[in-house]
């Protein structure tokens, strides 16, 4: 495949990647162009806006968690039929896994996708020094191919001159200068910025004003000729279905509940998914496996739905903020009846980070669905990083024995941290037992790709379908 791509970067975290990024993808999408969003590295809440700037999903790109050997076929899913592809980085150009090497380093990402990168320097207290700065981002690893620098919250006519002498001597292009505009901040709270979809008007009107910025300060035309300078990729493009047809063989043998074929024949059993403003972390291609394991996906809002949707025999609830609408969450008294007497039936409910705070039995002393004999709070330490894990017990989600890389990322601490049977045993970077297994239930702060284990899907709508063929709960739906 042979998409033109950039990745932006910058030499730390707080230059403007995502201020830059988002803006020109919006920018080219304004032009017509069909933009494919990416975000190297875990997060969920900056492709959030890359999606509001382009009208596709924003998918991550997590050498990590994923593996690097997934990371271009992955991104040749995401930019299949675009004409462009856009990859913000994460933190400094060279940072990565701690202790790891390059190992989830937006410079890894750039070199497995052969892009050029584009780097944003804050340039707010610096002049000819930056010429200095540029040059040893582009010569400490020859492998990374700097393709150009956008100089952020530049501050005068005399300061750009200064900064485009310096990088002149330099020998690196401008590709873009930003003046310094507060007007297209987007609010940020304790875990980043606040996501799109708890200010959707708002986060439409930054958007566009990133737009603006970058069309008026960017040189447009060079950016898509770099672009159009990668070579093409020779690598699969990453399908849900292959991936499960790949995976069906590899499941650790004796799981409580057996895997079935890939995309099977017959009713599809319903997987209700938690959205809305409280539940706003996911991977795209969580939806898009369960869907090709023969789920029939089905969105609703915790906030605002009073009942699971018709039919639901399976049960997901990612992560995002129900620390910020504990007492709405705890106000929909018939939905958390339901999601309780849901697993209390046997149900299989898969939990992650905030979802396993709604079922614990109370959050900042507000009633939660109370399915977990644990309650949660706030706490001032910030809990974040990469986690190796291994599934300690047969679950709906993970044979016991998965081994699974994820992501820990919230400021909130449940008690106990660990149930009777916990979900997963930590062996790196600390060892240590981890969430709760319980009936139909996997719960845990570990925020998880399923990319790199699709035997995870294939196993829960099993579980899914067996549920609804047991009558215990929800019903299938016709189709295949």
């Amino acid at each position: 495949m042979n998409v033109p791509r950039l990745v932006i970067a910058a030499p730390s975290s707080g230059s403007g990647k995502t201020t830059v990024a988002t803006g020109l993808m919006a920018a080219f999408a304004e032009r017509g162009l069909a933009v494919s969003p990416h975000k190297a590295g875990p997060d969920y809440i900056d492709p959030g806006y890359h999606a509001l700037a382009t009208g596709r999903p924003g998918r991550n790109l997590d050498a990590f968690m994923c593996g690097p050997e997934l990371v271009a076929p992955l991104f040749a899913h995401g930019s299949a039929g675009c004409d462009l592809a856009v990859v913000e980085g994460v933190m400094g150009l060279y940072d990565g896994a701690a202790g790891r090497g390059e190992l989830a380093s937006t410079a890894q990402v750039a070199k497995l996708l052969r892009a050029p990168v584009v780097l944003v320097v804050d340039a707010s207290s610096q002049s000819r020094s930056v010429a200095a700065l540029v040059h040893g981002f582009a010569s400490f690893d020859p492998q990374v191919r700097l393709g150009g620098v956008i100089l952020n919250k530049v501050g005068s006519d005399r300061h750009e001159v200064m900064l485009r002498e310096a990088l002149e001597e330099a020998g690196t292009p401008v590709l873009g200068v930003l003046r310094r505009a507060p007007q297209v901040a987007t609010p940020s709270r304790h875990l980043g910025l606040v996501p799109v979809a708890e200010r959707r008007a708002d986060a439409l009107a930054s958007v566009a004003a990133l737009a603006g910025q970058v069309r008026a300060g960017c040189d447009l035309e060079a950016l898509l000729a770099l672009a159009r300078t990668a070579p093409p990729l020779d690598c699969a493009v990453w399908s849900p279905r292959e991936a499960l047809a790949e995976a069906a063989g590899g499941v650790p043998a004796g799981s409580a509940v057996s895997p079935v074929s890939p995309g099977p024949a017959g009713p599809r059993p319903v997987v209700a998914v938690a959205g809305g403003p409280a539940f706003t972390f996911s991977y795209a291609e969580h939806a898009e496996l369960l869907t090709a394991a023969g789920a029939e996906v089905v969105a609703f809002d915790p906030l605002r739905d009073e009942a699971l949707p018709e039919g639901t025999s399976g049960l997901v609830i990612g992560g995002g903020f129900p620390e910020v609408y504990a007492p709405e969450l705890s106000a929909n008294e018939p939905l958390r009846a339901a999601v309780a007497a849901f697993a209390e039936a046997g149900g299989p409910v898969a939990a992650e980070c905030a979802g396993l705070l709604y079922l614990a039995g109370s959050l900042d002393g507000k009633p939660m669905c109370g399915v977990l004999d644990a309650d949660a709070r706030m706490s001032e330490r910030l809990t974040l990083g990469y986690r190796e894990a291994v599934a300690v017990a047969d679950s709906s989600l993970a044979a016991n024995g998965t081994r699974l890389r994820g992501h820990e990322f919230h400021r909130t601490v449940i008690e106990p941290g660990a149930g009777t049977t916990p979900a997963w045993g930590f062996t790196h970077p600390e060892r240590r037992v981890e969430g709760f297994v319980r009936g139909g239930v996997h719960a845990s702060y570990l925020h998880t790709h399923w990319a790199a284990q699709p035997s995870v899907a294939t196993r829960f709508t099993a579980a899914a379908r067996a549920a609804a063929g047991s009558g215990a709960v929800g019903g299938d739906r016709d189709g295949g």
